[in-house]
């Protein structure tokens, strides 16, 4: 059956953030000839595809998501030959290709946007989303006849969605940045635009697509006002909270343009789109339902902000199995480039029972670059953040900067990074927490993935077989078993900071792997009044 199946069925996902990963021409900033040098390092790890934060052309307001061009690699990053390369060497070692792609805004200095606020009569004019002012006609206090943004859309990063434009004497509006103006769906050439993007990137190879801020993808056509959210508590909450999203997230339109980029995607063989969207079970389904051939996913972030209870994991899990059609294809996410590093977040113990947990799931697993060693959220001194979100809501802890810090190679001056002061500083512990010396240590958190990732491939069980919850009368363990071709494995997760001692249906089985690392693969173990140490997750063959 694993021979029959498409490359995305069984593949491990690993995401880069370029600038991050690794330099190779010692600027301080992560490029393509250093993602090239550690390929055999992504192969070893048994990485069946890898996802490519932007590496467009950009003028790097924010960090390569305000593109000036979809088709040009952006000098910072290295050049065209340089991605041509990486495709070829990728797939030389059976690692597919992934790109960012990024519908629902431009820079303001893309050729598109620069023609569209030439002048209001300018064919690309309806491209992006203009509008006239409001005029204020409030009372007294304040000046009658004051124009003002045409309704009170929120960006996410602070103040109105809505910049002036003194030219034409009309508004253009931004879901983030101001230098990041949103395209117009609604127009029929910009999606045949985007789709000829897409175009491009799959004649050079590319093998799939994270599509980026897809709930912001379509605004209100009336441009009407956001209501009030009532839950909003000035001072402790991000002020882009103070509305509630109801006209600029979640258009309905949304489904039809995604079903349409499947359409498109389908013309090109085994492609396979995933989309950044945040949700619950229900609206997940919905986006599900958009392609029906699997080849679709929304991203299951639920884990990420899920309280460490084992009641909240073995409840959302069993409903999200339970909610998926027999062509769906799940995946569970610990981390990425816009949220705290899970070992940061957990505590490294929590951190490795949290990666078995996601390797024995159901589904496609994403790997945020640094997962697989450990790596913690780096500390950015003030006058080194980077992020514009920190900079335009100061006081909040928004800023995005201590996941994004380098990776971890070695111990030698910058982490092996760069042989120069990296574009934002190294995280302090990288002298024992590194790729070179997890690699020589049988315990490390390298060595657990490496064998969670090498267990799953070889396992029919865990790669494509069917989820079943187990009950115990601990409830402080979840514990499931996973079925597939005459194969079957349970898997035991203790949440609890005490051992618990379990009884399983099965008398015997055959231990493959524990967090712990300390006990060899093959073991005999009883599964009568069967011991698990504080945060110890079990692996076992029945």
């Amino acid at each position: 059956m694993r021979q029959e199946l498409p490359w995305y069925r069984t593949a491990v996902v690993y995401q880069i953030y370029p600038r991050s990963f690794k330099d190779s021409n010692g600027d301080g900033v992560g490029d393509l000839p250093g993602i090239i040098e550690k390929l055999d390092y992504l192969h070893d790890l048994g990485i069946g595809a890898i996802w490519l934060s932007p590496v467009y052309k950009s003028p790097m307001r924010y960090f390569g998501y305000d593109i000036s061009d979809h088709c040009a690699i952006d000098p910072l990053f290295g050049t065209m030959e340089d991605f041509d390369r990486l495709v070829a060497e990728a797939h030389g070692l059976g690692i597919r290709i992934m790109m960012d792609y990024v519908p629902n805004h431009t820079s303001d200095q893309h050729p598109w946007f620069l023609e569209s606020r030439a002048s209001r009569e300018n064919p690309k004019r309806n491209w992006y989303i203009w509008a006239d002012p409001k005029v204020d006609t409030a009372p007294a206090g304040r000046n009658r006849d004051q124009l003002q943004p045409p309704n009170n859309w929120l960006s996410v990063f602070g103040g109105s969605g809505w910049e002036s434009d003194e030219k034409t004497g009309q508004y253009y509006f931004h879901t983030f940045l101001k230098q990041q103006p949103d395209l117009n769906w609604r127009s029929p050439e910009v999606g045949a635009a985007m789709k000829a993007v897409l175009k491009f990137w799959l004649d050079r190879g590319v093998d799939g697509f994270r599509v980026d801020a897809v709930h912001w993808l379509v605004k209100d056509a009336k441009l009407r006002d956001n209501p009030p959210n009532p839950d909003f508590a000035p001072g402790s909450m991000d002020p882009y909270h103070a509305l509630l999203q109801q006209y600029t997230q979640g258009q309905e339109e949304t489904l039809s343009i995604l079903k349409e980029l499947c359409q498109f995607l389908d013309g090109f063989g085994e492609k396979f789109m995933v989309t950044e969207l945040h949700a619950g079970i229900e609206e997940m389904a919905r986006y599900y339902r958009v392609c029906g051939n699997g080849r679709h996913s929304p991203f299951n972030f639920n884990l990420i902000g899920m309280p460490w209870r084992v009641d909240a994991y073995r409840k959302f899990i069993t409903e999200f199995e339970a909610s998926l059609k027999p062509y769906d294809w799940p995946n569970y996410v610990l981390g990425n480039h816009d949220q705290p590093r899970v070992a940061s977040r957990l505590g490294l113990e929590r951190a490795r029972l949290a990666a078995m947990l996601q390797f024995t799931l159901r589904g496609m697993p994403f790997i945020y670059y640094g997962e697989e060693i450990g790596m913690v959220d780096g500390l950015i001194p003030h006058e080194l953040v980077r992020d514009q979100y920190e900079k335009n809501v100061p006081g909040m802890k928004l800023g995005r900067d201590p996941e994004r810090t380098p990776m971890q190679w070695n111990a030698l001056e910058y982490a092996g990074f760069s042989t120069s002061q990296p574009w934002l500083p190294v995280s302090e512990n990288y002298t024992h927490v590194n790729a070179e010396a997890e690699f020589a240590d049988t315990r490390s958190v390298l060595a657990l993935y490496k064998n969670l990732i090498k267990l799953r491939q070889d396992s029919p069980a865990l790669l494509f077989g069917r989820f079943e919850p187990l009950v115990l009368a601990d409830e402080e363990v979840f514990a499931y078993m996973r079925e597939g071709e005459g194969e079957r494995v349970a898997v035991l997760l203790n949440f609890s900071d005490q051992a618990r001692a379990i009884t399983l249906p099965a008398e015997t089985g055959t231990m493959l792997l524990t967090t712990y690392m300390d006990r060899p693969a093959g073991e005999a173990a009883h599964l009568r009044n069967f011991l698990l140490r504080p945060h110890e997750g079990y692996i076992i063959k029945i």
